[in-house]
């Protein structure tokens, strides 16, 4: 299991060839990746400045996956979220969850991303033509990881 926060982008199909290198359990995996939009709020964005604190946000994003892992069989997961300024159509997060079936692999790949959106301690400010403006979480973002409140017994 990884986290990595980073300025630089990353290469999908070289973090899933890593995942799956000498790993036969491995029978799914299942992955997603965030992109910077071009308009958010109807507001044409020029750029996006994600913010963290070293540490605290790393520690935040293990223990959304080591819930997952509680949640679902998870043969191993990557999560790397990027910082700094990034433009429209740059490649924003990473998450890779890979398992022995892909219900797992999907269910924990979504989990992590819905609780990333709500939990990892991350704050976006918007270049748009009325000026910088800080990003609230959203109430569908809420609404998603809402869902997971149930305990979801793993499947031995």
């Amino acid at each position: 299991m990884k986290v990595r926060v980073q300025q630089e982008d990353f290469d999908v199909g070289t973090e899933i060839a890593a995942m799956r290198r000498s790993r036969p359990k491995i029978g799914a995996i299942a992955s997603f990746v965030g992109v910077v939009r071009d308009v958010n709020d109807g507001d044409s964005v020029a750029t996006m400045t994600l913010e963290h604190y070293p540490g605290m946000t790393e520690k935040s994003i293990a223990a959304i996956i080591d819930e997952a892992r509680g949640r679902w069989e998870v043969l191993d997961a990557l999560v790397i979220h990027r910082v700094g300024t990034l433009k429209p159509t740059d490649q924003i997060v990473l998450v890779i969850v890979a398992s022995a079936h892909r219900g797992d692999a999907f269910a924990a790949c979504e989990f992590i991303m819905d609780y990333l959106k709500t939990r990892a301690p991350f704050w976006k400010k918007e270049i748009t033509p009325q000026g910088g403006r800080w990003v609230d979480a959203r109430v569908t973002d809420d609404a998603a990881a809402e869902r997971w409140q149930q305990p979801v017994s793993k499947v031995k």
